[in-house]
């Protein structure tokens, strides 16, 4: 069996968590407790192209809330 998080010709989802990290996440496994599903299905690229263009501050939300 391969692995699911590595096949780009399958679709995925992304993920945001509620610190608004992201994940890209294979859609046949269900998503994950305290996930929320932002964009997809779509091919692997589609989402990796999503999470550049919106996720622009990378330190988690609570981080950024501290420093401003």
């Amino acid at each position: 069996m391969s692995n699911p998080f590595e096949q780009a010709d399958r679709e995925y989802y992304v993920l945001r968590n509620a610190e608004e990290q992201h994940s890209v996440w294979p859609a046949v496994i269900p998503v994950p407790a305290g996930w929320e599903v932002v964009y997809g299905p779509a091919l692997k690229p589609l989402c990796q192209l999503y999470i550049e263009e919106n996720w622009l501050d990378m330190r988690p939300k609570s981080l950024r809330s501290l420093l401003g």
